[in-house]
């Protein structure tokens, strides 16, 4: 009975967790019209233009089969894990190696296979706010406890001390996600560094190891020559999270690892139970499909200097208006400070002229909304008057109000 009611307990806090996703998924004004002619969207990083013809070919090509086994069970596909290897070692210089990659669906396996894989229930897992949608209900279905801090609110840069003073004897995990959704903030190597240094210290304090999940989906996606840094390069107990679906633009297609750091002393236990916890979570391994055509997929890329041109032209546009907007390092994504207090409502007048943003709400960051640079160069153009208007509406009905 107790198991029974300590299950129904996650399931709520689960449930929870996620209802503001879920109702915004199903019942918004982005659910109801967004397959609409004419609306402009910007809620989510879904593709508003066709996809690269590039991929088409390189799914078509491998399609045909070679042997007899081409869509058999598949779970770590070796040619998958080669690439996947290959490419993380150039990108950071640590010496991953083919076996240190376990294939996933998706980030959303690696993720959950990372938290469960390190984590026992209890165990506290700490992650920034804002964050992305689902990390608390992925801590808390795999039986951990949630303990969120607040990025520094006048660069978005990582807050070490708060982060330090958060961590408990019971701290397992620390989860990062560099460059950042929704901030578009990419945490420096002198910030990595001191972040270590908190961890290294406190897991000589509290007597156990504490990892390091790293988030590093948009690694490819950034701007002005910068590169991002990862924390497996200043961390050895660092667990790599990967996906291929921002880096081509299609997030329909599931396809991503987790790494396991080579410098790990439990290198190879956890190479073992990583496989495990994958089956046990509903068989998280990519379609054989996409793993056969993974050598081609890695090469290609959205064009992101035409992500860039449209950073430029929102971020100027918006200030233009009088937002107050960062400029982005990295990501899809923008973060303008709702010009009223209510970002929940000043979201709903841009929903009633077809021009759907997320609330600041939504991603427990309130008074800011949430703008994805996927949406089309019409779709921005077209916008920007409706943009002007409600900033003007909303900032008279403040005014009257006080």
């Amino acid at each position: 009975m107790a198991a029974t009611n300590r299950d129904q307990r996650r399931a709520a806090h689960v449930t929870r967790s996620l209802r503001g996703v879920n109702r915004f998924m199903t019942h918004s004004g982005w659910a109801q019209r967004r397959d609409r002619r004419g609306v402009m969207d910007f809620a989510l990083g879904n593709p508003q233009d066709m996809p690269m013809p590039e991929i088409t070919q390189a799914l078509k090509f491998w399609a045909d089969p070679l042997t007899r086994d081409w869509f058999a069970y598949k779970t770590s596909d070796s040619c998958a894990q080669i690439v996947a290897a290959r490419s993380l070692r150039e990108r950071t210089g640590v010496p991953f190696e083919s076996e240190d990659i376990a294939m996933t669906n998706g980030a959303f396996g690696a993720l959950t296979a990372g938290i469960k894989l390190v984590t026992l229930p209890g165990d506290e897992v700490l992650f920034n706010l804002p964050p992305w949608f689902c990390y608390e209900a992925l801590i808390e279905d795999a039986g951990a406890v949630p303990v969120k801090v607040n990025v520094q609110p006048e660069d978005f840069d990582l807050d070490i001390a708060a982060i330090a003073e958060a961590i408990s004897p019971r701290t397992r995990l620390v989860i990062l996600n560099t460059p950042h959704n929704p901030t578009g903030r990419i945490y420096d190597r002198r910030s990595l560094q001191e972040l270590a240094s908190v961890l290294e210290e406190a897991s000589r304090r509290n007597g156990r190891r504490i990892y390091l999940l790293s988030d590093e989906v948009y690694a490819r996606i950034v701007f002005d020559g910068n590169r991002a840094v990862s924390p497996a390069e200043v961390y050895d107990h660092t667990l790599v999270v990967y996906s291929w679906s921002k880096q081509l633009l299609i997030p329909g297609q599931r396809i991503g690892y987790l790494a396991v750091h080579p410098n790990m002393p439990e290198r190879e236990e956890l190479r073992e139970e990583v496989v495990a916890i994958q089956l046990a979570s509903g068989y998280a391994f990519p379609n054989a499909l996409l793993q056969h055509a993974l050598g081609d997929l890695d090469r290609l890329s959205i064009n992101v200097d035409h992500l860039q041109r449209k950073r430029d032209r929102m971020v100027g546009a918006l200030r233009e208006i009088g937002y107050e907007v960062h400029s982005p390092q990295a990501t899809f994504y923008l973060l303008p400070k709702s010009p009223i207090a209510d970002d929940q409502f000043f979201s709903e007048m841009l929903a009633e002229r077809d021009v759907f943003v997320v609330p600041g709400t939504l991603v427990e960051y309130p008074g800011y909304f949430r703008i994805s640079l996927t949406a089309s160069d019409d779709m921005i153009e077209r916008s920007l008057p409706h943009f002007e208007a409600v900033y003007r509406l909303s900032r008279l009905q403040e005014s009257m109000i006080a």
